[in-house]
C-alpha cells in the first residue's frame, strides 16, 4: 500500500528558497524534543481516524483502508520540526514536503476533531514554558495592524482574484439549504450573506452605515444599491483601490467612500455598523477599543451586524498569547474570539449587547473547499504570478486547515446582531 500525493504537492520538489523561507530551508536540531514529539504522536494516532505511512511502506495509526492516509516522507525532520516548534513546526513540515497526503482536508479533520485529547493534560499546563509567545512586533497597534494587514491582504489582487468568486468576498458564504455539495454559485451564496448581515442591522434607503474592514467592496456596494450612504475603513492599500474602481464602475461613488483608515480614528455618528470577519485581525488586547469605537460612533437605538469566526472560550484563554503557524505565516496579530469574550467585553466598556446570533459553520466549511479546489486548480497561473511552490503548499495548508476545524466544530462562525440601549 501507497500514499499518494496531493495536487499541491509535486513528484519533484524543487529546493525551497533559503532567502524567502529560510526556517522551511533549514532543519532544526532538537534531539530530545524530536524523540518526546514522536512519543506523543504514535501514541495520538492510535486513536484517530487515521492512517500514517513511513519510508519502507510501514503504517501505523487506527484507521481503516477509508480513513484518510498522510506520509510520512522525511520522518526524521518531521519530528525535529514539531519538537521544536510544535504545531508551527508540523506547518512547516507540510510547506517543506516532510510530510503529505492525498486527502488535506481529512487529515486535518482527524487532528482538528481531538485536539484537546491528543495532549496530555500535564503538558497543556506547560504550554506556556515550551511554546514562544506572539511577537511583540506583531501587537495590532495603528502602526502594527496596518503592518499585519498588509502581510497577508496586500500580497496580490491578482491572487485573491484566481480563487474567489465575482463578488471578490473573502468570507464565509451562506447557501440556500445544507452547504455540502450545493449546486448554487458561490456568489450568489454570499451575496445572501450580504444581504442577511445588512438587514440584522437594519440597513435601507437614508441609512449612513460604516463599514469597519471594506473587503473588496461588495458589501459597501449592496448597502448602496439599498439607498444607504457608507463610509467604509480598510488599512490594505490593494483592497482600497480595487474597492474604489469597483464603487466607481457600480455607479455610486456619490454615496460609498472608501477611507484608508483605522478604525480607532474614524469620527463621525451612524445608524449602522458593518463588520465582516474583521475582528479576528483587532487582536485581544484591543477588542475594548474595537467596540468601544463602535459603541461610540452609533447612534443610540442603532445596531451593529458583526460577523466572526469564533473558539470556545477555553481555547481563546488557552491560546491568547500563543505563537502559531496561522500567526506567523497567515494572520500575523491574529485572534478569534468566542461568544463570552465579546459578552465580557461589550458589558466592561459598552452600552451594547448581543440581541441575536445565527451560526453556519457548515456554510464555511464549504466556502474553503471551494476556495481551495480553485486555487489549487491554478497552481500555474499562481506561479506566473511570482509565488512559489513554497508558497502554494503553505496557502494549500491554510485553507483546508480551516476547512477542516469548521467540519469538525474546533471553529464557528457567527452573524451577531448587536443593539446599542438608549
Amino acid at each position: 500500500m501507497t500514499a499518494t500525493k496531493s495536487r499541491s504537492d509535486t513528484s519533484d520538489r524543487r529546493p525551497v528558497d533559503a532567502r524567502r523561507w529560510p526556517d522551511i530551508a533549514a532543519v532544526p536540531h532538537s534531539p530530545v524534543r524530536a524523540r518526546i514529539a514522536e512519543r506523543l504522536f504514535r501514541h495520538a494516532i492510535k486513536r484517530l481516524p487515521l492512517r500514517v505511512s513511513e519510508p519502507g511502506g510501514v503504517w501505523s495509526g487506527s484507521g481503516v483502508a477509508s480513513d484518510p492516509a498522510m506520509q510520512l516522507v522525511r520522518p526524521h525532520a518531521f519530528f525535529h520540526r514539531i519538537g521544536d516548534t510544535g504545531t508551527i513546526g508540523f506547518g512547516e513540515a507540510y510547506m517543506a514536503g516532510d510530510w503529505t497526503t492525498e486527502d488535506l482536508p481529512g487529515v486535518l479533520s482527524a487532528f482538528a476533531a481531538n485536539m484537546r485529547d491528543m495532549i496530555p493534560p500535564v503538558l497543556h499546563r506547560l504550554r506556556n514554558a515550551v511554546l514562544s509567545v506572539q511577537p511583540r512586533q506583531h501587537d495590532n497597534t495603528v502602526q502594527g495592524a496596518r503592518d499585519n494587514i498588509h502581510q497577508h491582504y496586500d500580497l496580490s489582487n491578482d491572487l485573491f482574484r484566481l480563487f474567489l468568486d465575482e463578488t471578490m468576498t473573502y468570507s464565509s458564504a451562506v447557501f440556500d439549504g445544507e452547504p455540502k455539495d450545493s449546486p448554487e454559485p458561490l456568489a450568489d451564496a454570499q451575496r445572501r450573506k450580504i444581504d442577511r448581515l445588512l438587514d440584522a442591522a437594519g440597513v435601507g434607503d437614508g441609512t449612513s452605515v460604516l463599514e469597519i474592514g471594506t473587503g473588496w467592496g461588495e458589501l459597501a456596494l449592496r448597502a448602496a444599491a439599498r439607498g444607504a450612504t457608507v463610509v467604509s475603513l480598510t488599512i490594505s492599500t490593494e483592497q482600497a483601490d480595487l474597492a474604489r474602481q469597483r464603487i466607481a464602475a457600480a455607479g455610486v461613488a456619490d454615496r460609498v467612500e472608501v477611507r484608508l483608515q483605522d478604525y480607532r480614528e474614524v469620527q463621525g455618528r451612524f445608524d449602522a455598523v458593518v463588520s465582516v470577519e474583521m475582528i479576528e485581525a483587532v487582536g485581544a488586547n484591543h477588542w475594548n477599543e474595537y467596540f468601544q469605537t463602535i459603541d461610540r460612533v452609533l447612534v443610540p437605538g442603532g445596531r451593529v451586524g458583526l460577523q466572526a469566526i469564533l473558539q470556545d472560550d477555553y481555547t481563546v484563554l488557552a491560546t491568547k498569547d500563543t505563537y502559531t503557524w496561522i500567526r506567523k505565516y497567515i494572520f500575523p496579530g491574529g485572534q478569534l474570539a468566542s461568544v463570552e469574550a465579546i459578552e465580557r467585553t461589550l458589558a466592561a466598556h459598552t452600552a451594547l449587547q448581543v440581541s441575536d446570533r445565527y451560526s453556519f459553520n457548515r456554510h464555511y466549511a464549504e466556502t474553503l473547499h471551494r476556495w481551495r479546489e480553485t486555487f489549487e486548480s491554478h497552481a500555474a497561473e499562481v506561479d506566473a504570478l511570482g509565488f512559489d511552490e513554497t508558497f502554494r503548499r503553505m496557502w494549500s495548508l491554510y485553507l483546508a486547515y480551516s476547512e477542516a476545524g469548521f467540519r469538525t466544530g474546533y471553529l464557528d462562525v457567527q452573524q451577531l446582531t448587536l443593539t446599542k440601549t438608549r
